[in-house]
């Protein structure tokens, strides 16, 4: 027997789904973003055996990576407006899958090319789905305003906890068999995405939580769109994240080979790269609980800092091993920190209606940034034989980031000007001022590190410093 209205009714209102349990949420989002996370951490395990195996070099292997980021960041945002309009389910479980044939088909590479279109090109497009933006849109709109800043930085820290168990698993592969079966190991391990998509059911609408939909109606996403084009803080923040993606990436893909550089063994940089996941659940976790509490802004203004501290002193005092391990366990307090700092950010500014196709920009610029650092560290270390300009210029980066967040207002975006009228971003005076203390914030930077650093390898005392407009030692 078929309902009806009554006349003088209003129709009924569509059904909506009801939001699972939070600690439901947390757990599948959990295995999704650890298992994506994991796999995607020990593709710097491969860099060595790749290049050995196909008579290559660390560009080639940079390249690949390169484009796996590029390919990953430009599918983010279609990623996450599909999800936003059809559901993030059927987007993670079909990422899972073409991340998975992506490993698989890895395995199989015999040459550059094919090592470019499977770990790179099919390897991105499916980190772009079966990714950690698509599951934090999804839970910023689930979870209780109240509680949603811790929420995103619990889900972040999962992001690295793969990584603690797929790194030692991949590493005692290698050790034992060689690279293509890590591959496949890792294709299967990937498969498992699948149990967990099914929580994340329904769009952007079903999603919205009964008490915000009710103060605030869905944004379509093209007003939300015009609005971020003319947002000075929205504009900013993906110019500082990009750094996020050079820093992450470049360290990730080639901190074992540094090691090895240095004389170190191939299980310290593993162990490393365990303790930046270990670290990083401990940094995430506070980053969203402190972001629940105090200036988000702030925050990546001092995130960013003392990442350029940190690299800074890892570069400059002696080699070891347990420096290096010092420096995993040290950066990973500060590794992907900015991630439910950055979301929270957009989700004040904009909403959760279209958080996932507005992180998704700004996730775009962050692997514009993983394909410089990633493909960069590659070429210079051949070209030079050293990674050291790299480091140094990751340290300057990380300055830029943290002054950028002092400018950066994290409050509610204002409405796009009239059609036909322009909106001032910055200042022209402050525009040129700004891109004056940043480039040479940056070119001085680097000239000192690689000063320090020539100074080191002839015995000079590297903790005495100088002006950077005076660059040169003194006797």
């Amino acid at each position: 027997m078929s309902a009806t209205t009554q006349p003088g009714a209003s129709p009924a209102a569509p059904a909506r789904l009801r939001p699972p349990p939070l600690w439901l949420l947390l757990a599948a989002g959990g295995l999704l973003v650890a298992i994506s996370g994991g796999v995607r951490a020990t593709f710097g395990l491969y860099l060595d055996p790749v290049i050995d195996d196909l008579g290559s070099d660390r560009a080639m292997y940079g390249l690949a990576i390169a484009i796996q980021s590029i390919v990953w960041g430009v599918g983010q945002p279609i990623a996450g407006a599909i999800a936003d309009r059809f559901g993030a389910a059927r987007v993670l479980g079909a990422g899972a899958a073409i991340y998975a044939v992506g490993l698989f088909s890895m395995a199989a590479a015999d040459d550059a090319l094919a090592l470019h279109a499977t770990a790179g090109f099919l390897a991105g497009a499916g980190m772009a789905a079966a990714s950690l933006s698509v599951v934090l849109a999804s839970l910023s709109r689930l979870a209780p305003a109240d509680r949603r800043s811790q929420a995103l930085g619990i889900a972040t820290a999962f992001g690295t906890a793969g990584q603690v168990a797929l790194i030692p698993l991949t590493q005692w592969i290698l050790d034992t068999s060689d690279w293509r079966t890590a591959a496949l190991v890792m294709g299967v391990i990937l498969v498992a995405m699948a149990v967990a998509a099914p929580a994340f059911r329904g769009s952007a609408e079903d999603q919205t939580r009964p008490d915000e939909r009710s103060v605030a109606p869905l944004t379509p996403l093209r007003e939300d769109l015009r609005k971020a084009r003319y947002s000075r803080g929205y504009l900013l923040l993906n110019t500082a994240f990009f750094v996020c993606g050079f820093h992450v990436t470049f360290i990730a893909t080639h901190l074992k080979s540094y090691a090895s550089d240095l004389g170190q063994s191939g299980r310290v940089a593993a162990w490393a790269l365990v303790l930046i996941g270990l670290f990083n659940m401990v940094g995430s976790y506070s980053a969203g609980v402190l972001g629940g509490r105090y200036s988000k802004t702030r925050l990546l203004s001092l995130v960013y800092g003392a990442r350029a501290i940190v690299i800074a002193v890892f570069v400059l005092v002696p080699a070891g091993s347990a420096t290096t391990l010092v420096f995993g366990a040290a950066i990973g307090l500060l590794w992907l920190t900015t991630v439910p700092l950055t979301s929270g950010i957009i989700a004040a500014q904009f909403g959760t209606a279209n958080a996932g196709a507005l992180f998704g920009i700004v996730f775009l610029s962050h692997q514009v940034g993983a394909f410089i650092g990633a493909w960069l560290g590659g070429y210079l270390a051949d070209s030079t034989g050293s990674y050291d300009v790299v480091w140094w210029l990751s340290v300057a980066l990380g300055v830029m980031a943290a002054v950028i967040h002092l400018l950066l207002d994290e409050g509610p975006a204002p409405d796009p000007p009239p059609p036909g009228q322009r909106r001032v971003i910055l200042a022209p005076a402050t525009n040129a001022l700004f891109v004056v203390v940043i480039g040479f914030a940056i070119v001085a930077t680097v000239q000192l590190g690689a000063d320090a650093t020539a100074a080191e390898s002839t015995g000079f005392d590297v903790t005495s410093l100088w002006c950077p407009l005076h660059p040169a030692w003194l006797s």
